[in-house]
Protein backbone atom coordinates (compact mmCIF):
# COMPACT_ATOMS: atom_id res chain seq x y z
CA UNK A 1 0.00 0.00 0.00
CA UNK A 2 2.64 2.33 0.99
CA UNK A 3 4.56 1.73 -2.30
CA UNK A 4 1.08 2.34 -4.63
CA UNK A 5 1.34 6.16 -2.46
CA UNK A 6 4.86 6.40 -3.55
CA UNK A 7 4.13 5.99 -6.91
CA UNK A 8 0.17 8.24 -6.70
CA UNK A 9 2.84 11.19 -5.10
CA UNK A 10 5.22 10.45 -8.27
CA UNK A 11 2.02 11.34 -11.01
CA UNK A 12 1.10 13.97 -8.47
CA UNK A 13 4.19 15.48 -9.35
CA UNK A 14 4.38 14.79 -12.66
CA UNK A 15 1.44 17.17 -12.93
CA UNK A 16 3.61 19.96 -12.08
CA UNK A 17 7.10 19.28 -12.76
CA UNK A 18 6.59 17.66 -16.54
CA UNK A 19 8.79 15.38 -18.64
CA UNK A 20 11.26 14.60 -15.73
CA UNK A 21 10.07 11.05 -14.60
CA UNK A 22 13.26 9.63 -14.20
CA UNK A 23 14.19 12.33 -12.18
CA UNK A 24 11.52 12.25 -9.86
CA UNK A 25 12.13 8.42 -9.19
CA UNK A 26 15.38 8.71 -8.32
CA UNK A 27 14.69 11.35 -5.73
CA UNK A 28 12.20 8.81 -4.40
CA UNK A 29 14.53 6.10 -4.40
CA UNK A 30 16.96 8.24 -2.86
CA UNK A 31 15.03 8.99 0.32
CA UNK A 32 13.98 5.19 0.43
CA UNK A 33 17.81 4.43 0.66
CA UNK A 34 18.40 7.00 3.41
CA UNK A 35 20.26 9.31 1.38
CA UNK A 36 20.20 12.83 -0.34
CA UNK A 37 20.25 13.84 -3.77
CA UNK A 38 22.40 17.08 -6.10
CA UNK A 39 20.47 18.62 -8.66
CA UNK A 40 22.15 20.05 -11.06
CA UNK A 41 21.46 22.14 -14.27
CA UNK A 42 21.40 25.44 -16.14
CA UNK A 43 19.19 28.31 -14.08
CA UNK A 44 15.46 27.89 -15.02
CA UNK A 45 15.49 24.17 -15.93
CA UNK A 46 12.85 23.45 -12.39
CA UNK A 47 15.29 22.40 -9.59
CA UNK A 48 14.29 24.71 -7.17
CA UNK A 49 9.90 24.28 -8.02
CA UNK A 50 10.80 19.89 -7.99
CA UNK A 51 12.62 20.22 -4.58
CA UNK A 52 9.47 22.19 -2.93
CA UNK A 53 7.13 19.88 -5.13
CA UNK A 54 8.67 16.79 -3.83
CA UNK A 55 8.93 18.46 -0.35
CA UNK A 56 5.12 19.40 -0.65
CA UNK A 57 3.98 15.87 -1.43
CA UNK A 58 5.66 14.12 2.01
CA UNK A 59 3.48 14.93 5.04
CA UNK A 60 6.04 16.27 7.17
CA UNK A 61 8.11 19.85 7.85
CA UNK A 62 10.13 21.76 4.48
CA UNK A 63 12.98 24.22 4.84
CA UNK A 64 15.13 26.33 2.73
CA UNK A 65 18.17 27.64 2.69
CA UNK A 66 19.06 30.18 0.07
CA UNK A 67 22.92 29.80 0.14
CA UNK A 68 24.76 32.77 -0.79
CA UNK A 69 28.64 33.30 0.48
CA UNK A 70 27.90 35.81 3.40
CA UNK A 71 25.23 33.06 4.95
CA UNK A 72 27.51 31.71 8.49
CA UNK A 73 27.31 27.81 9.91
CA UNK A 74 25.12 29.16 12.64
CA UNK A 75 22.74 30.19 10.21
CA UNK A 76 22.20 26.58 8.45
CA UNK A 77 22.75 24.85 12.58
CA UNK A 78 21.25 27.17 14.39
CA UNK A 79 22.58 29.13 17.86
CA UNK A 80 22.39 30.28 21.28
CA UNK A 81 21.29 33.87 22.08
CA UNK A 82 20.85 35.59 25.06
CA UNK A 83 17.49 36.71 26.00
CA UNK A 84 17.30 40.08 27.60
CA UNK A 85 13.80 39.60 29.21
CA UNK A 86 14.72 36.12 30.69
CA UNK A 87 18.33 36.82 31.38
CA UNK A 88 19.02 33.69 29.98
CA UNK A 89 20.74 32.09 26.94
CA UNK A 90 17.69 30.24 24.30
CA UNK A 91 17.99 27.41 21.82
CA UNK A 92 17.07 28.92 18.09
CA UNK A 93 16.95 25.81 15.74
CA UNK A 94 18.61 26.27 12.43
CA UNK A 95 16.63 25.11 8.92
CA UNK A 96 17.98 21.55 9.36
CA UNK A 97 15.91 20.60 11.65
CA UNK A 98 13.66 19.53 9.48
CA UNK A 99 12.37 16.41 7.24
CA UNK A 100 12.80 17.93 3.47
CA UNK A 101 15.85 20.50 3.17
CA UNK A 102 16.33 22.51 -0.04
CA UNK A 103 20.20 23.76 -0.42
CA UNK A 104 19.48 26.01 -3.23
CA UNK A 105 22.80 26.78 -4.98
CA UNK A 106 24.85 25.26 -2.37
CA UNK A 107 28.10 25.77 -4.22
CA UNK A 108 27.70 29.66 -3.31
CA UNK A 109 28.29 29.40 0.02
CA UNK A 110 31.77 29.23 1.88
CA UNK A 111 33.60 26.28 2.45
CA UNK A 112 33.05 26.42 6.28
CA UNK A 113 29.27 26.65 5.82
CA UNK A 114 29.53 23.84 3.49
CA UNK A 115 30.97 21.75 6.00
CA UNK A 116 28.45 22.43 8.54
CA UNK A 117 26.13 20.27 6.65
CA UNK A 118 28.42 17.01 6.98
CA UNK A 119 27.33 16.57 10.20
CA UNK A 120 23.60 17.07 9.43
CA UNK A 121 23.90 14.69 6.24
CA UNK A 122 25.74 11.57 7.54
CA UNK A 123 24.69 11.16 11.48
CA UNK A 124 21.30 13.00 11.09
CA UNK A 125 22.19 15.52 14.10
CA UNK A 126 23.79 19.08 14.83
CA UNK A 127 25.69 20.13 17.08
CA UNK A 128 25.15 23.68 18.29
CA UNK A 129 27.84 24.99 20.75
CA UNK A 130 27.95 21.74 22.17
CA UNK A 131 24.50 20.73 22.68
CA UNK A 132 23.80 17.98 20.14
CA UNK A 133 20.50 17.62 18.80
CA UNK A 134 19.10 14.86 16.84
CA UNK A 135 16.95 15.43 14.17
CA UNK A 136 13.52 13.18 13.82
CA UNK A 137 13.99 10.87 10.91
CA UNK A 138 13.38 10.89 7.25
CA UNK A 139 16.06 14.00 6.95
CA UNK A 140 16.35 14.65 3.45
CA UNK A 141 18.68 16.74 1.85
CA UNK A 142 17.91 18.22 -2.00
CA UNK A 143 20.99 20.50 -3.08
CA UNK A 144 21.11 22.60 -5.95
CA UNK A 145 23.70 24.17 -8.19
CA UNK A 146 24.13 26.17 -11.31
CA UNK A 147 27.38 24.47 -13.20
CA UNK A 148 27.59 27.62 -15.46
CA UNK A 149 28.29 30.13 -12.76
CA UNK A 150 31.88 29.02 -13.11
CA UNK A 151 34.18 30.58 -10.26
CA UNK A 152 32.37 34.04 -10.44
CA UNK A 153 31.31 33.70 -6.31
CA UNK A 154 30.65 30.40 -5.81
CA UNK A 155 32.99 27.58 -3.79
CA UNK A 156 32.76 23.65 -5.46
CA UNK A 157 31.64 21.08 -3.24
CA UNK A 158 34.88 19.07 -1.83
CA UNK A 159 34.89 15.38 -2.58
CA UNK A 160 34.15 15.43 1.09
CA UNK A 161 30.84 17.08 0.55
CA UNK A 162 30.30 15.47 -2.72
CA UNK A 163 30.10 11.78 -1.10
CA UNK A 164 27.59 12.78 1.27
CA UNK A 165 25.32 12.97 -1.67
CA UNK A 166 23.83 9.45 -3.11
CA UNK A 167 23.24 10.83 -6.52
CA UNK A 168 24.22 14.00 -8.42
CA UNK A 169 21.34 14.00 -11.43
CA UNK A 170 21.67 16.66 -14.09
CA UNK A 171 18.34 17.99 -15.17
CA UNK A 172 18.93 19.05 -18.88
CA UNK A 173 17.05 20.88 -21.40
CA UNK A 174 13.77 19.35 -22.16
CA UNK A 175 12.63 17.92 -25.49
CA UNK A 176 10.87 20.46 -27.66
CA UNK A 177 7.39 18.62 -27.46
CA UNK A 178 7.79 18.67 -23.59
CA UNK A 179 8.57 22.29 -23.30
CA UNK A 180 5.54 22.59 -25.27
CA UNK A 181 3.46 20.87 -22.74
CA UNK A 182 5.35 22.74 -20.39
CA UNK A 183 4.18 26.25 -21.81
CA UNK A 184 0.48 25.08 -22.35
CA UNK A 185 0.20 23.97 -18.89
CA UNK A 186 1.52 27.30 -17.02
CA UNK A 187 -0.01 29.13 -19.95
CA UNK A 188 -3.10 29.79 -17.29
CA UNK A 189 -2.95 27.46 -14.18
CA UNK A 190 0.12 27.22 -11.74
CA UNK A 191 -0.28 23.44 -10.84
CA UNK A 192 2.45 23.84 -7.56
CA UNK A 193 -0.58 25.45 -5.60
CA UNK A 194 -2.86 21.99 -6.50
CA UNK A 195 -0.06 19.45 -5.23
CA UNK A 196 -1.10 17.83 -1.36
CA UNK A 197 0.30 15.73 0.60
CA UNK A 198 0.05 12.13 -0.89
CA UNK A 199 2.64 9.85 1.53
CA UNK A 200 3.06 9.79 5.21
CA UNK A 201 6.54 10.32 6.84
CA UNK A 202 6.01 6.75 9.12
CA UNK A 203 5.41 5.28 5.66
CA UNK A 204 8.55 6.36 3.99
CA UNK A 205 10.49 5.06 7.26
CA UNK A 206 8.50 2.05 6.42
CA UNK A 207 9.39 1.62 3.28
CA UNK A 208 12.69 2.18 4.23
CA UNK A 209 13.27 -0.58 6.24
CA UNK A 210 11.52 -2.78 3.38
CA UNK A 211 14.30 -2.36 0.80
CA UNK A 212 16.64 -3.69 3.45
CA UNK A 213 15.17 -6.77 3.05
CA UNK A 214 15.45 -6.95 -0.93
CA UNK A 215 17.65 -9.64 -1.91
CA UNK A 216 21.11 -9.68 -4.26
CA UNK A 217 22.24 -12.56 -5.78
CA UNK A 218 25.86 -13.17 -6.08
CA UNK A 219 25.92 -12.07 -9.88
CA UNK A 220 24.57 -8.88 -9.04
CA UNK A 221 26.60 -8.04 -5.89
CA UNK A 222 29.98 -8.75 -7.98
CA UNK A 223 28.80 -6.54 -10.96
CA UNK A 224 28.31 -3.83 -8.45
CA UNK A 225 31.43 -4.44 -6.92
CA UNK A 226 33.42 -4.82 -10.68
CA UNK A 227 31.92 -1.25 -11.33
CA UNK A 228 33.10 0.26 -8.39
CA UNK A 229 36.58 -1.33 -8.27
CA UNK A 230 36.88 -0.07 -11.80
CA UNK A 231 36.87 3.22 -10.97
CA UNK A 232 39.75 2.22 -8.66
CA UNK A 233 41.76 0.94 -11.56
CA UNK A 234 41.05 3.12 -14.18
CA UNK A 235 44.37 5.13 -15.87
CA UNK A 236 41.86 8.28 -15.87
CA UNK A 237 40.41 8.17 -12.54
CA UNK A 238 43.04 9.25 -9.54
CA UNK A 239 40.63 8.78 -6.67
CA UNK A 240 37.99 5.92 -7.41
CA UNK A 241 35.01 5.70 -5.44
CA UNK A 242 34.98 4.48 -2.13
CA UNK A 243 34.05 1.70 0.53
CA UNK A 244 30.95 4.11 1.54
CA UNK A 245 30.08 4.98 -1.77
CA UNK A 246 29.28 1.08 -3.20
CA UNK A 247 27.71 0.62 0.17
CA UNK A 248 25.26 3.53 -1.11
CA UNK A 249 25.13 2.30 -4.13
CA UNK A 250 23.89 -1.24 -3.25
CA UNK A 251 21.19 0.63 -0.96
CA UNK A 252 20.21 2.50 -3.89
CA UNK A 253 19.53 -0.50 -6.11
CA UNK A 254 17.47 -1.91 -3.20
CA UNK A 255 15.26 0.90 -2.97
CA UNK A 256 14.83 1.27 -6.82
CA UNK A 257 14.09 -2.91 -7.21
CA UNK A 258 11.35 -2.13 -4.34
CA UNK A 259 10.13 0.76 -6.03
CA UNK A 260 9.66 -0.66 -8.95
CA UNK A 261 7.89 -3.79 -7.08
CA UNK A 262 10.63 -6.37 -7.55
CA UNK A 263 11.67 -8.26 -4.42
CA UNK A 264 15.02 -8.61 -5.84
CA UNK A 265 17.86 -6.33 -7.65
CA UNK A 266 18.40 -7.21 -11.49
CA UNK A 267 21.74 -6.10 -12.62
CA UNK A 268 19.33 -3.67 -14.58
CA UNK A 269 19.13 -1.48 -11.37
CA UNK A 270 22.77 -1.39 -10.88
CA UNK A 271 23.91 -0.67 -14.31
CA UNK A 272 20.64 2.36 -14.42
CA UNK A 273 22.14 3.82 -11.10
CA UNK A 274 25.65 3.69 -11.98
CA UNK A 275 25.97 7.14 -13.56
CA UNK A 276 23.61 8.85 -11.42
CA UNK A 277 25.66 7.29 -8.33
CA UNK A 278 29.92 7.11 -9.22
CA UNK A 279 30.03 10.14 -11.34
CA UNK A 280 31.14 12.94 -8.74
CA UNK A 281 32.38 10.28 -6.35
CA UNK A 282 35.56 10.24 -8.61
CA UNK A 283 38.81 12.16 -9.06
CA UNK A 284 40.23 12.52 -12.89
CA UNK A 285 43.64 11.92 -13.14
CA UNK A 286 45.48 15.36 -14.79
CA UNK A 287 45.42 13.22 -18.16
CA UNK A 288 42.45 12.02 -17.94
CA UNK A 289 40.80 15.95 -17.15
CA UNK A 290 42.45 16.86 -20.20
CA UNK A 291 40.92 14.19 -22.66
CA UNK A 292 37.45 13.32 -21.09
CA UNK A 293 34.92 14.47 -18.91
CA UNK A 294 33.60 12.42 -15.93
CA UNK A 295 30.68 11.23 -17.60
CA UNK A 296 32.51 9.83 -20.62
CA UNK A 297 34.83 8.19 -18.13
CA UNK A 298 32.04 6.48 -15.98
CA UNK A 299 30.01 5.49 -19.45
CA UNK A 300 33.15 3.69 -20.52
CA UNK A 301 33.80 2.03 -16.51
CA UNK A 302 30.20 1.00 -17.34
CA UNK A 303 30.57 -0.91 -21.04
CA UNK A 304 33.43 -2.50 -19.99
CA UNK A 305 31.70 -4.42 -17.68
CA UNK A 306 30.07 -7.16 -18.73
CA UNK A 307 26.04 -7.07 -17.12
CA UNK A 308 25.78 -10.21 -15.87
CA UNK A 309 22.32 -12.61 -17.24
CA UNK A 310 19.25 -12.17 -14.82
CA UNK A 311 19.07 -15.11 -12.70
CA UNK A 312 16.18 -14.73 -10.34
CA UNK A 313 16.07 -13.88 -6.86
CA UNK A 314 18.43 -16.72 -5.55
CA UNK A 315 20.92 -15.84 -2.95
Amino acid sequence: MSIEKIRKAKETIGRVILGKDEVVELLFVSIIADGHALLESVPGSGKTKLAKSFAKVMDGHFSRIQFTPDVLPSDVTGIQFFNPKTQEFELREGPVMTNVLLADEINRATPKTQSSLLEVMEEKQTTVDGETLKIAPPLFVIATQNPVEGNHGTFPLPEAQLDRFLFKIDMGYPTEQEEKNILRTYQKNEPFETLTPQILLEEILHIREQSKDIAIADDTMNYLLDLVRLTRESEDIELGVSTRGALAFMRASQARALLLGNDFVRPEDVKFLAPYVLEHRIVLSMEGAIRKTKSQVIQEVIQEVPVPVEAGSVQ
